[in-house]
């Protein structure tokens, strides 16, 4: 049986208190990032090959479906606010399309082909990564996907949660993060989707540190889509030019674009 699939480890959830039921639960969580740091080398592989594609322009692709297409859609649309990077450089598919990020489509995920043909708007090249989410990894929308982009020499990697899962042998760079059973038997959305969670702010995070989108430790390229961000970048500004005055700081911001741009252009400027 398939780890994902066991028995939870606790009986009789329903005659729990919610203080029991949160107790146990947390204490399950914690067995998450041990499982996670397990798999670092593997990681390490992977984001190194995708910065070496990305600079040769190359793209990162997540494709999954339920829970786990609905992680990879999250950490490919917070890459343009944080980083400033294109829109379509780290791109998200689940089985279903968009529709299912909010309601289950039918029979999506069993498309053995659906994953590849989803793909085929986005011209996919040679420098091209794709990485399949998948907790099962059994699932045939994704192992269809990332073997025929093997097949055709992309780079290739998954994200799943059960030892000898079919996917590891279809990928060349397996990501297994085995964390045990479920609180709730099968709710891969749980631990599952957590050490997913983790595994994708890995990637994508080191991805566009290596790519130059972080100066020191901040995101200077992070897009001024609302009044905090453009609070935070004055800051950064001020932090790393010494300017004393705040909306000064400001000014420079809001002219030129971003923390980059106006810290350049002001130190330029001196």
């Amino acid at each position: 049986m398939k780890v994902t699939e066991q028995a939870s480890n606790y009986a009789n959830l329903d005659k729990m208190s919610v203080g029991e039921l949160l107790q146990n639960m947390n204490r399950e969580d914690k067995n998450v990032p041990v499982a996670v740091e397990k798999c670092i080398p593997q990681i390490e592989k992977l984001v190194e090959g995708i910065v070496e594609r990305m600079k040769k322009g190359g793209r990162l692709f997540y494709l999954g479906a339920g829970t786990s297409g609905r992680l990879g859609i999250l950490d490919a649309s917070e890459i343009p606010p944080t980083y400033g990077a294109p829109f379509d450089l780290i791109i998200g598919l689940i089985a279903g399309g968009d529709t299912a990020i909010r309601k289950a489509v039918e029979n999506a995920e069993d498309d053995l082909e659906g994953g590849w043909r989803d793909m085929q708007p986005y011209n996919v090249g040679i420098n091209d990564v794709v990485v399949g989410i998948a907790a099962s990894g059994t699932t045939p929308y994704v192992i269809g996907a990332v073997r025929e982009a093997r097949k055709r020499g992309l780079l290739t990697a998954c994200i799943t949660c059960n030892p000898g899962a079919p996917i590891a042998d279809e990928v060349d760079i397996p990501i297994v993060a085995v964390v045990g059973p479920e609180f709730v038997t099968g709710s891969t959305r749980m631990k599952s989707g957590t050490a997913q969670k983790l595994i994708l702010n890995m990637i994508s995070t080191s991805t566009m540190i290596r790519m130059g989108h972080v100066k020191g430790n901040k995101m200077v390229d992070m897009q001024l889509s609302n009044a905090k961000l453009v609070d935070r970048g004055t800051k950064m500004i001020m932090d790393e030019t010494k300017i004393e005055d705040y909306d000064f700081a400001k000014s420079l911001l809001l002219k030129y674009g971003s923390v980059r741009s106006a810290v350049d252009n002001y130190l330029a400027s001196k």
